[in-house]
């Protein structure tokens, strides 16, 4: 079964390219002029959100190299620590609403410090596939689309990331309990 799925998986996007060739010509239209006006058309979207991009990447790279984000982590830690959330993924949770890579980069930390396989770790890899880079997310969609009023989209995002973050505490938990 699993490698039907490889096959498959291993064709769609060439098959998906081809037929919107295909469909294109068939409709007489121009398939290659229509790329590259869309090839452009991108091309000024990634100038637009470009500063936003690199402003989110600074202030995460100056709070992580300045320890801030560890001072934060184990002054919040206090309190998780006694609701089943250790201290150490406090960091992970705030960099990961801004940058999925430098949270990465935290991740690879605790897993050569408490191993994939324990349950900190657990919780880590579950938290970075349950939660989203919010703040990223958004500043790339809503500057690409010249949203000014977000209305709830920050409060629905950081519940939903609440959300997450429980859901990774309970499964890991109930992994570890399995095992």
């Amino acid at each position: 079964m699993l490698n039907v799925l490889a096959n498959i998986s291993g064709i769609i996007i060439p098959v998906i390219i081809f037929y919107i060739v295909a469909y294109g010509l068939i409709n007489k239209c121009n398939v290659y002029e229509v790329f590259i006006a869309g090839a452009k058309d991108g091309f000024k979207t990634v100038l637009g959100i470009m500063p936003t991009l690199v402003a989110l990447m600074v202030a995460v790279g100056v709070l992580r190299a300045s320890g801030f984000l560890e001072f934060l982590g184990q002054l919040v830690g206090r309190l998780t620590d006694n609701i089943g959330f250790p201290a150490p993924l406090v960091p992970v949770v705030l960099v990961k609403m801004f940058s999925s890579s430098a949270a990465t980069g935290l991740v690879l930390d605790i897993f050569k410090n408490f191993g994939p396989d324990s349950r900190i770790g657990m919780i880590t890899s579950l938290m970075m596939s349950c939660t989203e880079t919010i703040f990223y997310t958004m500043s790339v969609y809503f500057v690409a689309a010249k949203v000014t009023k977000t209305r709830y989209t920050l409060t629905g995002a950081l519940i939903a990331t609440l959300a997450g973050v429980f859901a990774s505490v309970i499964l890991a938990g109930l992994m570890k309990n399995l095992s």
